[in-house]
């Protein structure tokens, strides 16, 4: 039985993009996992920082909530949430009060903060080249741009 009773479309495994997707992702978190652990972040704790450090730096007025970097970073509003709380106890974050709406809480990252978020994106950087390097990293960031927009509602 050449596809081992699955019914895949696919005859080689190694021909759906699916599979090596998957294939791809766990090599690049393996990739960032080592990258990181120096800086002593998760991968998702360094999303987070640099994301509020990134919209910190480029929109200073703008008051940054959990909501808003959940969807800026796409992630999870509860994950977001207890990684904000982890990242805060480290002091790489301050939660404060929203001056508008009592339920949100305004983030901003601390000195330490920005410094952790800048020294690992040198890092996360340096093994991003490295791990992209036998492709065009411009055109394969290109491509999944295309995947990583989301479709119009009908």
């Amino acid at each position: 039985m050449p596809d081992g009773g699955l019914g895949s479309r696919f005859p080689v495994a190694a021909q759906s993009p699916g599979l090596l997707l998957w294939r791809v992702t766990n090599r690049w978190q393996a990739a960032m996992r080592a990258a990181l652990a120096p800086h002593e972040l998760t991968h998702v704790q360094y999303v987070l920082l640099a994301s509020l450090t990134w919209l910190s730096d480029r929109e200073p007025e703008r008051l940054v909530t959990q909501a808003d970097l959940a969807g800026f970073a796409a992630t999870d509003p509860m994950m977001t949430s207890q990684v904000v709380r982890t990242l805060e106890r480290a002091g790489l974050v301050e939660r404060l009060p929203h001056p508008t709406d009592g339920r949100a809480r305004v983030l901003r990252p601390t000195a330490e903060g920005v410094a952790a978020a800048r020294g690992a994106t040198a890092d996360v950087e340096a093994a991003d080249a490295a791990f992209f390097a036998p492709v065009d990293a411009a055109a394969f960031a290109s491509r999944l741009a295309v995947l990583a927009t989301p479709p119009e509602p009908d």
